[in-house]
């Protein structure tokens, strides 16, 4: 027998879901900079107003930098509430990517004007906070205080190794921002670690 399939489940499904249970001022939280080998994880912490902000919200990877940099500019401009956090590679060498990226989501979470009472995390992993929290994997995908959180990381972040392209214009962080492309490896290869590479990740570590 066959069932009829499910519609999708709608994009503020959780902020819905938790206003409900009494919550007001609800943060996404996600990073960008996880994979890369060189540059700063960072992440961003946004509070969306109760109806949204008139645009449609998407996981940044899947959307162009156009798209990216205009949804950027209206949820600064919308939004009740946005933080940022950033963990550069030398911290990011010494306690890890993973614990790193957990930092980076609380101190963005810090930096908001006014302090959630609930947190939506992106990922399987919950934050050293006292605030109730609903960690939610492909977050990115399913809510939409999360995928303006990762808009708004991905945007800051590739701006800043734009940034970093001009003091190392060698590398091209302009154009693959730090991930490991094949340009960037035989970049590496050619001229060496810089002191925006992570020391500790495979295909910098090999150069030192």
């Amino acid at each position: 027998m066959l069932f009829p399939s499910l519609p999708p489940q709608p994009m503020d499904y959780f902020e819905k879901m938790y206003t409900r249970r009494g919550y007001h001022r609800i943060a996404g939280v996600d990073e960008a900079g996880r994979g890369p080998l060189a540059g700063p994880v960072v992440a961003a912490a946004v509070v969306l107003p109760r109806d949204g902000i008139g645009e449609k919200l998407f996981d940044s990877k899947k959307i162009s930098s156009k798209k990216r940099e205009h949804l950027y500019e209206t949820i600064l401009t919308e939004a009740q509430g946005v933080g940022i956090g950033m963990i550069g590679q030398e911290e990011i060498d010494r306690i890890n990517i993973l614990q790193a990226t957990l930092k980076a989501m609380a101190l963005a979470i810090g930096n908001l004007p006014t302090p959630p009472d609930f947190i939506l995390i992106d990922g399987p992993h919950g934050l050293r906070l006292f605030i109730p929290q609903k960690p939610i994997r492909k977050g990115d995908q399913l809510c939409n205080s999360i995928a303006a959180a990762s808009i708004v990381a991905k945007v800051t972040r590739d701006r800043m190794m734009l940034d970093c392209h001009q003091k190392y214009p060698q590398y091209n962080f302009a154009k693959h921002k730090g991930y490991g492309t094949k340009e960037h490896r035989r970049a590496i290869e050619k001229f060496g670690v810089c002191e925006l590479h992570r020391k500790t990740f495979r295909g910098v570590k090999e150069y030192l």
